[in-house]
């Protein structure tokens, strides 16, 4: 086996096999680990699809940057939630987001190449990054940063680790939900700018999001594009849209990039699913942004139940958890009696049917004492679950 393949598992896809097996087994399993909407793509998205299996239509291979009509629709996407003037060539349709990161850094970074990230943060970054040889250097966020790199992080990074190539940033993070705002992210382009690092800026979350003034020009989150053109934009049509099985991401490029990645694009997957591209055009209709909203809005509804209920949970600190739909914390006195979160997670799949992600998979240093709850399996789900898990620790404390 190559060195390179020797990288973790995702724990989340773990979880999610033994939570298949339980139900099989006829258990009632209640699933927060995976972000995944439960409602699914938008109706006139899911018509779209019918309609194009049902026309017979040959599904041949597409472009290797996805149809022209997408990429446009994509484009426009930009228009009109930042005002920003993208053109068809700067997009890149890719395989999910996933495909989207392969393909920018295999463009970006070369071997050994020193890339920063936060910590906790997306445990695929890391991995991929890893199997392509490159070196990750992690930067410790706290609360204290609210979970997100600062440049004097970055600064403190690249003295003790050598100069940095790229840059790594999510807002909304996984698994923090937290955001950086325009001026922080002003700051970090600035700094990327000034030291010759390439920002990747993971925005698969925008627009999940729950601003104090849900009118306010940066409530769906600031593109970093906005700032600088010379980073890489990457979103997808999984979180927003709840499309995550349709396997749909996209990357704005910069021009210097384009040419590899559209290359390697043509290599690596021949193109993106063409069913599903000839579908997501409807993902931008007026129809199809009122039915994201909506599903924003019971989010946030969600959410506000979780908050209401950390006190009877009796955790520790949680993460603000600004957008994306996640909620992560610190078990605090709850992981009396186990060895770390894995080991409470564990458990409470097995006793009370409710799965959960040990932070162990975002942050190898202080994740074994927290704990990922995705709030995307709706209302009545997250509810129950609660109080499940409430009993659970109480029968901890009664043994």
């Amino acid at each position: 086996m190559a060195d390179r393949a020797l990288v973790p598992h995702f724990e989340v896809m773990k979880i999610l096999h033994r939570v298949a097996q339980m139900r099989a087994a006829g258990r009632d399993v209640i699933s927060l680990c995976a972000g995944e909407p439960s409602g699914g793509a938008p109706r006139g998205v899911s018509a779209k699809a019918a309609e194009v299996h049902a026309s017979g239509m040959p599904l041949t291979y597409t472009s290797a940057l996805g149809i022209s009509e997408l990429r446009e629709a994509v484009a426009g996407h930009y228009r009109r939630w930042y005002g920003l003037e993208v053109e068809r060539d700067d997009v890149a349709i890719t395989t999910g987001s996933s495909g989207a990161f392969m393909l920018t850094f295999l463009a970006a970074f070369n071997p050994g190449d020193r890339v920063a990230l936060a910590r906790p943060g997306y445990p695929a970054y890391r991995n991929i990054l890893s199997s392509l040889g490159c070196e990750v250097v992690e930067i410790d966020c706290g609360p204290a940063e609210r979970y997100q790199p600062t440049p004097a992080l970055l600064d403190a990074a690249a003295a003790a680790h050598g100069p940095l190539a790229g840059l790594i940033l999510a807002s909304p993070a996984n698994p923090t939900g937290t955001m950086v705002s325009r001026a922080e992210l002003a700051a970090l382009t600035q700094w990327c700018a000034v030291n010759g690092v390439r920002l990747v800026s993971d925005e698969i979350y925008h627009g999940i999001t729950y601003p104090a003034d849900p009118q306010a020009p940066d409530a769906r989150g600031v593109c970093a594009w906005e700032m600088d053109r010379t980073g890489v934009v990457i979103s997808s049509f999984s979180k927003y849209w709840g499309m995550t099985g349709w396997r749909l991401g996209w990357a704005l490029m910069p021009r210097d990039l384009a040419p590899a990645m559209e290359a390697l694009a043509g290599n690596v997957a021949l193109c993106p699913p063409a069913p599903a591209q000839l579908a997501a055009v409807e993902a931008f209709s007026e129809d199809s942004y009122s039915e994201a909203e909506a599903a924003v809005a019971e989010f946030a509804a969600i959410r506000r139940i979780l908050l209401d209920n950390l006190g009877r949970l009796q955790w520790g600190t949680a993460a603000p958890a600004d957008g994306a739909f996640y909620l992560y914390a610190e078990l605090g006195d709850q992981l009396a009696g186990f060895t770390d979160s894995g080991d409470y997670c564990r458990a409470l799949l097995e006793q009370e049917g409710v799965a959960l992600v040990p932070g162990s998979d975002f942050d190898a240093v202080r994740g074994s004492r927290s704990v990922r709850l995705s709030f995307a399996a709706g209302r009545e789900a997250v509810a129950e679950a609660v109080e499940r898990i409430i009993r659970f620790q109480e029968s901890r404390r009664q043994t």
